[in-house]
This record gives C-alpha cells, sequence and structure tokens, in this order.
C-alpha cells in the first residue's frame, strides 16, 4: 500500500510518498496470512449485506445505517433475545429522550470531556446536544422521585438511539457509525451489592456470547490521566472489580492501566471471532461519580433514626452485544452470513417440485408462518434444480421440497444448508413433525443448523 504524505505534516512541503510493507520470516506464514486476507474477504460484512439484501449505507446521511426488511429481521432477533433475558433477570426498561440541553452535559462533565464528540445544535438561543450515551438521562430518571434501600438495585434498560460525532474518514461499514443503538444497562445499587451485581453480569455475559459461539477475554482498565472524583474513590472501585474479577475468573483476566473512561474503572470484554480476530463489545464500567454530579440518594435502613439521612448509589454501567450496529457487522464476519437458525432472516424456503404442487407448498408456509417463522415459497419457472440451488446461494438454513408422494402423505423432503451439493433424495418428515422440530431449534436458540 501507498498514499500521499506532506513533509513534517506542513501542506506548504514537498508532498512524499509513504510505503507500508509487512514481512514474513518464512513462506508458511506468508501463505497463512494471504489466506487470511482472502477468508476476511469472503466475509466482509459488508459485501455478504449487499449480497444478502441486510443494509447499506448512503451519503446523505453519513455513518446512519439503513436496515432492509432481512436485515431488520436480525436485529429484532437480537433485541427481542435482550429482552427476553432481561424479563428474566430482573430489568425494567425505559425510553429516555435523544436531545438535552447543554446543562444536563455540563453536569455530567460530558460537556467538558466529550464535547467534540457530540452534535451540538441551537434552539431557543441556547445550546443543546443530541446524546452520546443514555447515563444522564438515567440518572433523571433515577431521581424523579424518592428512593429507599428496599427499591435497590434499580437495573435500568434502554435501547436508546445515540449519536457520536465520529470523524468522516474513520466511518466504516458497521464497525464504525454516528447514529446506532446500544444494549444499554445502568444498575443503581448499594455498594454492598456491587460484587453480587458483577457476578450476574458475568453469568449474563457467558449465557449470551455462548449462543454465538464467542468466547471472550476480560481487561480491567484502571484510572487515565483526566479523571473526575478523588483517587481515594478511585482506588476503591478498583479493588472491588479486580477482586470480583479474580473470584470469578483466577488468573484469566488482564490489567491495562490508564485506559478507564473518566468517571470510573471499566472492565473492557473482547470476543473473538472465527477467524480469531479481537472485537470489544462489552463495558461494564463501575461509577461513583455520576451519582455525585446528580445528588442522586436513597433512604438506607438508618433513615428510621435520622429521615434527613440520605446514601449516594453505586451506578454501574453495561452493555453486552454494545452497539447492535457493530455486533451484527462481527456477526455477519463470524458466521459467513450463513446464521444460526434463530437469528437467521431467512429460515426456511418451500419449493415445489412442478406447478401442480403449488397450493400444497404454500399450505406448508402458511403453517410454518404461523409457529412464528420466516418462510417464503418459490412457485416461479426456475427448473427444480435452479430452485434449490437459488436458496443454497441465498443461504437458506432449509429448503422443504414437496411433490406428489409429500402432498398425499402430508410431509415434506427436508434439505439442509449444511448438505449443500448433495443431489441425493432427502429425508421425507411429516409436516407437524416439521414444524415442532424447526419451532424447537428456534425457541431453544440452538447453534447447530440441526433438527432434532
Amino acid at each position: 500500500q501507498s498514499s500521499a504524505s506532506y513533509w513534517l505534516n506542513d501542506a506548504n512541503n514537498d508532498s512524499l510518498q509513504r510505503i507500508y510493507g509487512i514481512s514474513f520470516p518464512d513462506t508458511k506464514q506468508l501463505k497463512e496470512y494471504k489466506n487470511f486476507l482472502a477468508e476476511a474477504a469472503k466475509r466482509d460484512h459488508r459485501k455478504i449485506g449487499k449480497e444478502q439484501e441486510l443494509f447499506f449505507w448512503h451519503d446523505l446521511s453519513p455513518g446512519s445505517t439503513f436496515f432492509l426488511p432481512h436485515g431488520t429481521r436480525i436485529y429484532n432477533k437480537l433485541v427481542e433475545l435482550m429482552k427476553a433475558e432481561y424479563h428474566k433477570r430482573g430489568y425494567s426498561e425505559v425510553v429516555s429522550p435523544n436531545m438535552y440541553n447543554s446543562k444536563l452535559w455540563e453536569q455530567s462533565g460530558h460537556w467538558q470531556h466529550y464535547k467534540e464528540d457530540m452534535f451540538v445544535l441551537d434552539v431557543d438561543k441556547e445550546k443543546f446536544a443530541l446524546k452520546p450515551m443514555n447515563c444522564p438521562g438515567h440518572c433523571l430518571i433515577f431521581d424523579a422521585r424518592d428512593r429507599s434501600y428496599k427499591e435497590l438495585p434499580i437495573r435500568m434498560a434502554e435501547f436508546g438511539v445515540i449519536h457520536r460525532n465520529e470523524a468522516s474518514g474513520a466511518l466504516s461499514g458497521l464497525t464504525r457509525v454516528r447514529r446506532f443503538v446500544q444494549d444499554d444497562t445502568h444498575i443503581f445499587c448499594m455498594p454492598s451489592q456491587i460484587e453480587s451485581e458483577m457476578e450476574n453480569l458475568f453469568d449474563f455475559l457467558e449465557n449470551i456470547y455462548g449462543l454465538f459461539g464467542f468466547t471472550f477475554k476480560l481487561v480491567l482498565s484502571t484510572r487515565p490521566d483526566t479523571f473526575l472524583g478523588d483517587i481515594d474513590t478511585w482506588d476503591q472501585a478498583e479493588k472491588q472489580l479486580s477482586d470480583v474479577l479474580e473470584r470469578k475468573y483466577p488468573g484469566k483476566w488482564e490489567l491495562n492501566p490508564g485506559d478507564g473512561a473518566f468517571y470510573g474503572p471499566k472492565i473492557d470484554i473482547t470476543i473473538r471471532d472465527a477467524l480469531n480476530r479481537s472485537h470489544q463489545c462489552a463495558t461494564i464500567q463501575l461509577d461513583f461519580q455520576l451519582p455525585e454530579r446528580f445528588k442522586l440518594k436513597y433512604r438506607g435502613p438508618e433513615a428510621h433514626d435520622d429521615p434527613e439521612k440520605v446514601t449516594r448509589p453505586v451506578m454501574i454501567h453495561r452493555a453486552i452485544l454494545g452497539s447492535l450496529e457493530r455486533f451484527i457487522g462481527i456477526l455477519t464476519e463470524h458466521t459467513a452470513g450463513k446464521w444460526p437458525f434463530w437469528v437467521s432472516p431467512r429460515q426456511v424456503l418451500v419449493v415445489p417440485v412442478a406447478a401442480p404442487f403449488k397450493d400444497y407448498a404454500s399450505e406448508v408456509a402458511q403453517k410454518l408462518q404461523d409457529a412464528g417463522l420466516f418462510v417464503d415459497v418459490d412457485n416461479g419457472e426456475n427448473t427444480l434444480p435452479k430452485k434449490i440451488r437459488n436458496g443454497e446461494i441465498a443461504q437458506y438454513n432449509f429448503i422443504l421440497v414437496v411433490g406428489e408422494e409429500e402432498m398425499k402423505s402430508q410431509s415434506v423432503n427436508v434439505r439442509n444448508r449444511e448438505d449443500v451439493g448433495t443431489k441425493a433424495r432427502s429425508e421425507m418428515i411429516k409436516l407437524d413433525e416439521v414444524v415442532t422440530k424447526l419451532s424447537s431449534l428456534n425457541k431453544e436458540r440452538r447453534l447447530e443448523n440441526k433438527l432434532l
């Protein structure tokens, strides 16, 4: 690779040519690297997104993703997954505004530390900004009424739209965008509840990443050079996080000094994809600063003796998928567009062998749709082999072929995506049994594309 560059980064100087290169100790490593690049190119989410008609971008809204119907199916499946887990794990969903007066950001500290990355607007002769994160709004929700220690922990979740003013040259597909949505949660708890909440979050992480076959690594990032609050509070927070990490994952986490958020230490979680690349998605941040800045309080048990005595809660920031856009990009490349059945935008294709069986094909599709599955029917004019091949290219998880024998016995001929290219006749299964097995595969969110 090569690129132009001014000498000493000064446009008044001569333009020079910058050359990028890479070398390897032996031809074996060079060959492995070339194979890696070729495989990465095949899995590029921008390429697959176009081929499968999932999403696209437009110059009229840089850094903002347009999700097409099939891409929206994936998006909604991930949201449904998280909402189901929220219900089981005691989270409450909220909805907060997208735009706030700059006074909120001054109070939170973002105006001083993050203003350059925010979209700022003039409204009614005052400064407003689109939110780059949900936490200050959640502080306002917590503070909307008096709180008691009996309510804690309060686990507040939101799929809020977030805007960050990323440099145009840094924008890249789904992985670097300006408009995105996070599976954002803020937990307000007592200091004595921190460690149990952290352990619950680790269990949550393992459950979600396990569904996709991801392994993950944990890194504790500590106090940066620019920070809010006092050093003693930071030291206390860092010790609590390191203690729970060592108890849960002894010797299996790393320390990253000086890379914490300006308001508190954090645990960054990086996942490894099928090409062994690392991606940072999840984050868990312990925050003593925002509760102080917003003067958040709850009445503890001692308030019976002293009604005026109040206590500050601790705030835990948490995202598991992180940006939904970024996670979908990573998942696209991890699976190479061969989606697990439960999250697949094209789960089943029904193909009649000839025109007389189109009605039965539509009947099969309707029964599967009634079971909550994504089903299409190919009643076009192509030959049967061409229809099957088109279904394989489109990455349908299962292709159900129906003809006279299947219609008479109320059955279907099942072709699994993993058996692509097989010309032999597949297994014939009763329609009701197929509906039950596909529904089970969908509901249980199994990774293996197999009927049990």
